[in-house]
């Protein structure tokens, strides 16, 4: 059941993307804001237990719904399944940012590109080259599909029902939302949030980066994750871009022209300077990545079916 509700809400997420904020994150934005008024102190404890009220009660209810569900009927259950993995997961999210920025640079049209690529990512990229907009969005791309998907994925296999799926969408809410605050205003409250979800999402980033590596160019691929990861500031970030760049052969990080002034980044992966092309490069390496995944779970269904 797990195999087939992840194809199922793969293709149907292909078919009619979600309007995912609408339904999702705006929900979520509202319940964030109203316990960070009611609960930030600019203490960590307080952060602890306001993620505690909107997570644990998430997953728990998810669990306990689907086990019901299986009660009444394992179709409905099936279904149920289905209709959250739609919820908290799919390429489609963001990658239509993707998809025009990577037809905008085709045209040769690159100031819709930057202001596509500042859309999507915030900041400003009025200076950027044509290989500087596709690097960022290459980098963009391969962290939005490991947590959009892989990082949902992994979670929905590993626990019961769509419980894990709803516990990853949950807890990466929470570390952006309060995590990334460095306002003096918010003090300490985000930390937990941040510390959670980075231990959450430390095994699935670092199995999105071994598929990277096995359906790209594997030496340079963890040779690239080896000696560079630890140079980004975003360790599981890091890990992602490091590694897709080594297995796509394409020159990742490096400094950018954003906000009006030259940031400077190390350099990630190797190989040829980032353009369109790489940029086509990128989706197939995903797809091959997620096929990898889909493949071995399918081997897993068929070693229990045969071992039972």
């Amino acid at each position: 059941m797990t195999l087939f509700s992840l194809i199922v809400a793969l293709l149907l997420e292909q078919v009619r993307p979600l309007p995912v904020r609408q339904i999702v994150l705006d929900p979520l934005s509202r319940l964030s804001t109203s316990l960070v008024q009611r609960f930030n102190d600019g203490q960590a404890r307080n952060g602890l237990i306001a993620w505690a009220l909107v997570v644990i009660p998430l997953v728990v209810l998810s669990a306990l719904a689907y086990f019901l569900l299986w009660l009444v009927h394992p179709l409905v259950a099936f279904a149920f399944n289905i209709a959250v993995l739609y919820l908290t997961m799919g390429f489609r999210q963001e990658s239509h940012f993707f998809t025009d920025i990577h037809l905008a640079l085709r045209m040769g049209e690159l100031d819709r590109a930057r202001a596509l690529l500042a859309e999507w990512r915030g900041g400003q990229y009025y200076g950027a080259s044509s290989s500087e907009v596709a690097r960022l969005a290459i980098e963009q791309a391969l962290v939005a599909a490991h947590r959009n998907v892989f990082g949902v994925v992994f979670w929905f296999i590993l626990m019961p029902g769509p419980s894990g799926a709803v516990l990853y969408r949950a807890a990466r809410f929470l570390g952006e939302a309060w995590g990334e605050r460095r306002d003096a205003e918010f003090g300490e409250f985000g930390r937990f949030a941040r510390n959670a979800f980075e231990f959450i999402d430390w095994l699935p980033a670092r199995l999105t980066a071994a598929s990277f590596s096995v359906v790209g160019d594997f030496e340079d691929a963890v040779f690239c994750w080896r000696t560079q990861s630890m140079l980004w500031a975003d360790r599981a970030s890091g890990i992602l871009i490091a590694a897709g760049g080594g297995a796509l052969g394409v020159r990742l990080g490096m400094p950018v022209h954003e906000s009006g002034e030259i940031v400077e980044r190390p350099e990630m992966g190797v190989g040829e300077e980032a353009d369109a092309d790489y940029m086509q490069s990128t989706v197939g390496l995903v797809w091959r990545a997620l096929l990898l995944c889909l493949m071995m779970l399918a081997l897993l269904v068929i070693a229990s079916w045969v071992g039972a």
